[in-house]
């Protein structure tokens, strides 16, 4: 694994979400385990990871039969999630961070571990970004239901902050696309998880359309 491709000591932000490359993610953070990692991430200009649960809730609970550990509720999460870059932040109070986040690139945890105040680190590998693939012609209908969304969306005059979908958009880019749908639609998180893992944007493209066909969204 080469140093460009491995982060080491990268903070982790366990969340019942999934978060794909290219999506948006909203924030409000109050816990402190959180506002000090946050705050550190956003003078840096540092990326944090997102990873989704297995097991635990986004705030940490105390331990209903508590026998050893620090007194707080097990947490897990999936080993492979997606980074987040700050890009809006402010603190309109103390004790409470607003922030929004974009993801850029999925990696691979390696080893983890969390600290006395219940922040998890670890060390991870970047995977590769999906190939830009172009949507093939049988597919080109979960493209233009997609673009019909965003077009109605605008139609309605959502402010662009609160859009689901933030340019630039790559309708014609099969990860894209795939991702942006993704997000959008209601699903298991197991099942969010395993598309974002997959490492053919084709295949998580095609995905999409049965769910779309399904549901008789796209056809």
């Amino acid at each position: 694994m080469s140093e460009s491709l491995a982060l080491f000591s990268l903070p982790l932000f366990p969340l019942e979400t999934v978060l794909y490359p290219g999506g948006t993610l909203p924030l409000r953070i109050f816990e402190v385990r959180y506002l000090d990692m946050i705050g550190k991430c956003h003078k840096a200009g540092a990326p944090f990871g997102v990873v989704a649960l297995t097991k635990g809730t986004e705030v940490r609970r105390p331990d209903a039969t508590p026998i050893a550990g620090d007194g707080f509720a097990a947490e897990a999460f999936h080993n492979v999630g997606t980074l987040a870059t700050i890009t809006e932040f402010s603190m309109p109070q103390a004790g409470l961070m607003v922030i929004r986040c974009t993801g850029t690139q999925r990696f691979r945890i390696n080893t983890h571990d969390k600290l006395k105040h219940g922040l998890w680190i670890a060390n991870v590998a970047r995977l590769a970004d999906d190939q830009s693939v172009n949507i093939p012609d049988d597919l080109k209908g979960v493209a233009t239901a997609l673009g019909n969304l965003i077009n109605t969306l605008h139609g309605r005059d959502v402010p662009p902050q609160l859009m689901p979908v933030q340019p630039p958009y790559q309708l014609d880019d099969c990860a894209w696309v795939a991702n942006r749908w993704c997000e959008l639609l209601p699903m298991p998180l197991e099942h969010k998880q395993r598309l974002m893992e997959l490492d053919n944007p084709l295949l998580r493209l095609e995905l999409v359309g049965d769910l779309l066909e399904r549901s008789g969204i796209a056809s």
